[in-house]
């Protein structure tokens, strides 16, 4: 099959991607985005081009310098900025874990995700693709799950006891292979040892 790839389909293909996909500059003005990122931030597209990243994700420290995103005091431990830095100098950065706080009402919105940032040249300009994959379910499920301080049971959203095997299994489709740390096989070792009769 010939055909000719158009504009168009490197819109059809951005917009497929489930990931939040912006292209963004050295400061982080954002110069495109995917169809998820537009719905993550809840504005048409065009509304939110030319616009610093923080000020439109409504990062919390976005408005803590006059002169906006980039420029307050905590925006220098920004690791979404720092990676897209890294990537206009020409380094790839790939799934770097960052947490961000989000203006959400009264209660600011908890927001975890993996950043890729990978520099490109297009019409004589550096410019870097910013991938942030959302794991803030997954981060949220591990600071939240109940478990039995002496059994090792998880309770479930059903208030059911469930081992933690069965439990990960049965929410995330994770398998858990079996074996024994130093600690345990040491333990194991000695309770053997004095079990079996001496000349066994």
């Amino acid at each position: 099959m010939n055909f000719t790839i158009s504009q168009d389909l490197f819109r059809t293909m951005l917009d497929a991607v489930p990931a939040l996909l912006f292209v963004v500059d050295d400061d982080l003005h954002l110069i495109e985005c995917n169809q998820a990122a537009a719905a993550l931030l809840q504005q048409p597209r065009e509304s939110i081009l030319r616009r610093r990243g923080g000020e439109v994700l409504r990062c919390l420290h976005a408005k803590d310098s006059p002169a906006g995103c980039g420029r307050g005091e905590e925006c220098r431990h920004c690791l979404i900025r720092q990676s897209v830095k890294e990537a206009y100098a020409g380094n790839r950065v790939v799934r770097r874990r960052a947490h961000l706080q989000l203006e959400n009402g009264a209660q600011p919105r908890q927001f975890y995700c993996l950043v890729t940032a990978t520099p490109f040249d297009y019409e004589h300009h550096r410019l870097v693709l910013l991938v942030l994959e959302d794991i803030s379910q997954l981060t949220e499920l591990q600071r939240i799950v109940p478990i039995c301080m002496n059994c090792r049971k998880v309770r479930d959203d059903d208030e059911y006891w469930r081992s933690v095997e069965s439990y990960f299994n049965r929410h995330w489709d994770l398998r858990f292979s079996h074996g024994l740390c130093p600690e345990c096989t040491r333990k194991e070792l000695e309770k053997l040892n004095r079990e079996l009769p001496p000349n066994a």
